[in-house]
This record gives C-alpha cells, sequence and structure tokens, in this order.
C-alpha cells in the first residue's frame, strides 16, 4: 500500500524575533517523523516569503513552490494533480503544517486504510482541548450544516487531518481555491456515493498562534460558496 502524505505550507519559518516558531519546530519534527516512518512526502510552499522553503527541502521527498500565495485550495489542488499525474500511490493523508494534527494519530488513519476505506477525516470534536470557543462554535455550525448537505454525519467538516483513495480524487473536481476546499471534497466524494468515516484525533494548539482564517469574512464567503456549490451538483449530479 502506498501513501503519500501532503502538507500545504504557508509562512511556517521563523518567528519575528529570529528564533524558532512552534509551529517551524512542530513542520521540520513531523517531516523528520514521517520520513522515518516510510512515508513519502508531498509539501507545497505556497509563495511563502519567510524559509519555510528552506526548512523543507531538507526533509520532503518532493517539494512545489508557489511564486505566490494562491491560497489552500489551490495549494492542495496541484499537489494532487501532480501525484495523479506522476506518482502510483493507493492513499494521500493531508496534515496541516503548523503542529496542529499529531503524528502519533497517523496509525489510526493507516489503521483504515488497511481495511480498505475510501475517506475518513479526523473528528477533534469529541475533545477539542485547546481549541478557541469561538472555533469550536463555527467548527460544530458549519459540520451541521455540511452534513445536511452531503447527507452524512460528519462531526468535524473542518480538520483538515484525512486520509483519501486515489479513486475518491480521480472521480472529483475540486473548484474553490480557497479554505473552503475541505466542505467542498466532502460534498463532492458524498454524493459520488462515497462513505465518509470520522476518527477521534487530537487537538493540538499553541498558545498566542493565530489562525489564517478570518472568521467573518471567510464564514460569509464559506457559506455562499457552499450553496453555490450545493445548487451546481443537484442540477449535475
Amino acid at each position: 500500500m502506498k501513501v503519500w502524505v501532503v502538507i500545504p505550507a504557508y509562512n511556517e519559518g521563523y518567528d519575528t524575533a529570529g528564533g524558532l516558531s512552534a509551529s517551524q519546530r512542530s513542520l521540520s519534527a513531523l517531516l523528520s517523523e514521517l520520513k522515518t516512518r516510510g512515508l513519502s512526502t508531498l509539501v507545497i510552499d505556497d509563495g511563502s516569503s519567510d524559509n519555510t522553503f528552506d526548512i523543507v527541502k531538507r526533509e520532503a521527498h518532493i517539494v512545489i513552490k508557489n511564486r505566490a500565495n494562491l491560497g489552500k485550495g489551490m495549494a492542495l489542488k496541484k499537489a494532487v494533480a501532480y501525484l495523479l499525474q506522476n506518482e502510483s500511490f493507493d492513499y494521500i493523508i493531508t496534515m496541516d503544517a503548523d503542529g496542529q494534527h499529531c503524528p502519533s494519530d497517523l496509525d489510526s488513519f493507516l489503521n483504515e486504510a488497511e481495511k480498505g476505506a475510501s475517506f475518513v477525516v479526523g473528528d477533534r470534536m469529541g475533545n477539542p482541548g485547546g481549541m478557541p470557543a469561538l472555533r469550536v462554535i463555527t467548527n460544530k455550525a458549519m459540520s451541521w450544516f455540511i452534513s445536511r448537505i452531503a447527507k452524512q454525519k460528519i462531526p468535524d467538516t473542518q480538520c483538515g487531518f484525512r486520509l483519501i483513495k486515489r479513486d475518491v480524487l480521480e472521480g472529483i473536481r475540486i473548484r474553490t481555491n480557497k479554505f473552503e476546499i475541505e466542505s467542498e471534497i466532502l460534498i463532492k466524494a458524498a454524493r459520488r456515493g462515497f462513505f465518509i468515516k470520522s476518527i477521534p484525533v487530537k487537538s493540538i494548539y499553541f498558545k498566542n498562534q493565530r489562525s489564517k482564517i478570518s472568521p467573518f469574512v471567510d464564514t460569509i464567503r464559506f457559506v455562499r460558496f457552499i450553496l453555490e456549490l450545493d445548487r451546481e451538483e443537484r442540477l449535475n449530479p
């Protein structure tokens, strides 16, 4: 079974004081552990203005660098397209670069792959830990909303820690370039008959860690996009 771990990264390098940020230490440690586990890694540096590229090129098997910041959706689309065109694999696992996904949870995803799962999503909502209260409320509301559209119960639709089988990726066309990509893939996979399983994962948040998502602006854009996507999927099943 061949698995690639795909990690989009943007400005995960040195902090303003010139030392190593918590996320940078986590990214370097994550890549090192993935290598130890024998997992192939593709990191896409989404136009970082710091030294992210220098960090990842020492550890990742493949590094793609965007000249400008194009957004998480575009970064993941480019990474998936590259692997589909150039590599033979059974699954991809997507992880964030900021240290919020615990490598020890990889075993649970790999176990599901061994059982033949098509799509597995991490669920942080059973024990959200240090997740900010506003993020917990937003995630639960969005998960309820997306679950209704997908017609499957998915407790944490906003979790980017996922295992996706190759035939799922081959069967959908990703449209968005932004953070809505996680919800778009879920909805399109569900509409094409793939069962989406959720497994508990740890919730890790560093002190003073800032999200790259704007709660108000991105939520409005998110809801508008999902409603448009739902209409499009219903008209063109």
